[in-house]
C-alpha cells in the first residue's frame, strides 16, 4: 500500500513515517520545511519539498498515486492565526481543499485529517465527546472545522473515503519548543537549560497529554478502520499542569521551582477528551502512561541538545 505523509517532516507527522515505514508501506512526504525538519525525515521515503496550497503539489500527487493521504500538514500557531488569519486559512483552509481535488483527480481511496481540540473550543462538560458543541476560539480552531466540513463533502460526492483525527495535547520526542502548544517540550527546554518554568495561572488548570507515539498508531489503525467518522485521539484523562512540572523536575533532577506568571486571556482551564469511540471505531487505545512518555522524550533531548546544562540523571539514558 502507497502512502503519503503531508507534514512528514514535523513532530507528529515524522512519528506517523517512521511507523508506516517500519510497518512495510511505501512511503511519500510532502512538507515545505516552514516548520517541519530535514532531519525527521526517514530516509526510506520519498521527499518532495512542496507546499500543499501549490501547483506542485498535483505533480506529486501524480506521480505518487498514493492509496491514502495521511494530512498533517498545516499552519499550527493559534497566536498566528489570531494574528495573520488570512495566511492560516490559505494554508489549513485553501492547502487542504487543493489536497482534496487531487485526492479526487488522482482517485485517492483515502484521507486521515489530523484535526485539534481546539474545534470544541472551551468545553461545556468533561469529558468533552464527538457530539460536544463546536465553538472554536481562534481562526485556527475554525479552519480545522472548517476542513472536516470539506472533507464529507468529498466522501458523500466524489467518493474520497475519510477519518477525521481530533488530537488532544499530543507530546514526544521531536516536538519544538518554539511550537504552539508545546508545554512539555517548553517545560523540558527550560529546565534542562537551568532557567525556571513560566506557569501561567495557578498550576490547577488541566490538559489530556496523549504521546506521540500512539497518535502515530492510531493514524494506522485509521488506514482500514473508521471510514467517515470523525473521531477523538485521546488519553481521556487529565494531568494539572502544576503536576506536569513535579515530574519533570523529579525525572531531570533539577531543583528549580516555578515562576507562577498572571493567567493568559483566553486559556481554557480544563481540557479532557472523551476516547470511546475511537476505541471501538479503530480498536485503538493509548498504551503509553505520561510518566513513560516523558522519560522517552527526554532521552530524546540527552541525545540530541549537546548544550544542556544538566546531566542526564542515573538511568536517563
Amino acid at each position: 500500500m502507497k502512502v503519503m505523509v503531508t507534514g512528514g517532516a514535523g513532530f507528529i507527522g515524522s512519528h506517523v513515517v517512521d511507523m508506516l515505514v517500519s510497518a512495510g508501506y511505501r512511503v511519500s512526504v510532502v512538507d515545505d520545511l516552514s516548520t517541519g525538519r530535514f532531519e525527521n525525515i526517514n530516509p526510506g521515503v520519498n521527499f518532495y519539498r512542496v507546499k500543499i496550497e501549490g501547483d506542485d503539489f498535483g505533480r506529486v500527487v501524480e506521480r505518487e498515486r498514493p492509496d491514502a493521504v495521511i494530512h498533517h500538514a498545516a499552519q499550527v500557531d493559534v497566536a498566528r492565526s489570531m494574528n495573520e488569519p488570512l495566511k492560516d486559512a490559505g494554508i489549513n483552509v485553501l492547502g487542504s481543499v487543493n489536497l482534496l481535488e487531487n485526492c479526487r483527480r488522482y482517485r485517492v481511496g483515502k484521507v486521515i485529517y489530523a484535526s485539534s481540540a481546539a474545534v470544541y473550543g472551551s468545553p461545556a462538560y468533561l469529558p468533552v465527546d464527538e457530539g460536544h458543541p463546536v465553538a472554536p476560539q481562534s481562526p485556527y480552531g475554525v479552519s480545522k472545522h472548517t476542513v472536516e466540513h470539506y472533507l464529507r463533502i468529498y466522501q458523500e460526492v466524489y467518493g474520497v473515503r475519510y477519518t477525521v483525527l481530533r488530537y488532544a495535547n499530543v507530546f514526544g520526542p521531536r516536538q519544538d519548543a518554539s511550537g504552539e502548544g508545546g508545554v512539555v517540550a517548553i517545560f523540558i527546554d527550560r529546565l534542562l537549560k537551568g532557567k525556571r518554568v513560566k506557569i501561567f495561572g495557578d498550576g490547577r488548570q488541566t490538559r489530556d497529554f496523549v504521546y506521540a507515539g500512539d497518535v502515530a498508531c492510531a493514524n494506522l489503525a485509521a488506514l482500514n478502520r473508521g471510514d467517515g467518522k470523525i473521531l477523538n485521539v485521546s488519553t481521556g484523562t487529565s494531568l494539572s499542569v502544576k503536576s506536569l512540572f513535579q515530574l519533570l523536575k523529579g525525572l531531570t533532577g533539577s531543583s528549580l521551582e516555578p515562576e507562577y506568571c498572571p493567567p493568559r486571556p483566553g486559556d481554557i482551564l480544563h481540557s479532557c477528551l472523551a476516547n470511546d469511540r475511537v476505541r471501538e471505531a479503530l480498536e485503538w487505545s493509548p498504551r503509553c502512561k505520561v510518566e513513560e512518555g516523558l522519560r522517552q522524550t527526554l532521552d530524546f533531548y540527552y541525545n540530541h541538545a549537546p548544550d544542556l546544562k544538566i546531566e542526564a540523571p542515573g538511568g536517563a539514558h
